[in-house]
């Protein structure tokens, strides 16, 4: 099985203090066809002297200095950059640590799928503080569908393994608006490829004060959040970005049904009838009481 090659993606920002030990948990895999490849994000520490130092001694480590663009695009810079000859490609962040079977177990699960389509494997994860101390399993019970993909992003990067379709379809079809490089991926696969889940945990997701997503969080800090970026910032209106570009790239993709969904939503103008519409849709788009009470309010107040 060794002769499929999977690209790890890495993007790189001022992670001195933890990369060393992501790093080494990346060359010490137990499938080892795998190409490393790391594109910094304009540091200012002394990240790239790191990632260097492992380049030199192992081949498999490619580094990249970019200038600095946000990690999302850094990460859209990175599928563009990888081997098109290569099969499967991994989200990769800095501060976390994989499990040694992490890679081996996607591949297993990808093989079994149709390469024509946009494929997307992700596992769980469990969360750890900023020394690497163990907190908690993530939830086990995941909800994935398109519907869900709208308005949630329930595959977390650092989880993620895509084929290659799925590169060369966001390579050709970079979004304008995307809140996050992942949950861009997700809409693709859900709508119109495959989205496998493997519930044991391979990721140690390392939760500290310069973590850039939220899960973990505890109810008070998350809920602070949300206020702050759904309210405050400019989350909601990347979202919204990102449905009005999925259905000028995808939407002739789609089945019947989800092209009414998208069309339901992908709209520029708030309409009071179309927000009734939404806020009283007949199916969960969350598995939550509360968050599926909180995506009902903001259809409602135009929000979302």
């Amino acid at each position: 099985m060794n002769d499929k090659k999977v690209v790890i993606l890495m993007s790189t920002y001022n992670g001195e203090k933890y990369i060393s030990e992501q790093l080494d948990s990346l060359i010490n895999q137990t499938y080892k066809n795998i190409e490393i490849l790391i594109r910094d994000d304009g540091s200012k520490d002394s990240t790239i002297a790191i990632v260097k130092e492992y380049a030199e001694k192992n081949q498999n480590v490619i580094l990249e200095i970019g200038e600095n663009l946000g990690f999302i695009n850094s990460f859209f810079e990175l599928l563009k950059l990888a081997d098109n000859n290569a099969d499967y490609f991994a989200y990769c962040d800095q501060d976390d640590v994989w499990m040694e079977d992490k890679i081996e177990r996607a591949v297993n699960f990808m093989e079994k799928s149709n390469a024509s389509k946009p494929v997307l494997y992700f596992s769980n994860s469990d969360y750890y503080d900023g020394d690497m101390n163990f907190l908690k399993t993530a939830e086990k019970n995941k909800v994935y569908n398109f519907r869900n993909s709208l308005v949630e992003c329930v595959t977390q990067g650092m989880t993620m393994v895509v084929n290659k379709k799925t590169k060369e379809l966001i390579v050709e079809n970079r979004p304008q608006k995307c809140l996050y490089h992942d949950w861009w991926t997700y809409m693709i696969c859900s709508g119109f490829g495959e989205v496998i889940y493997d519930d044991k945990s391979l990721v140690k997701y390392r939760r500290h004060n310069k973590s850039v997503t939220v899960e973990g969080k505890s109810p008070w800090k998350l809920f602070v959040w949300r206020i702050k970026n759904f309210f405050v910032g400019d989350s909601l209106k990347e979202i919204k970005g990102q449905w009005q570009d999925y259905k000028t790239f995808y939407y002739d993709k789609l089945n019947d049904k989800d092209k009414k969904l998208l069309n339901l939503f992908a709209r520029k103008r708030y309409n009071f009838f179309v927000a009734l519409r939404k806020t009283f849709y007949p199916k969960r788009f969350r598995r939550k009481l509360i968050d599926e009470i909180s995506v009902r309010i903001l259809f409602l107040i135009g929000k979302l």
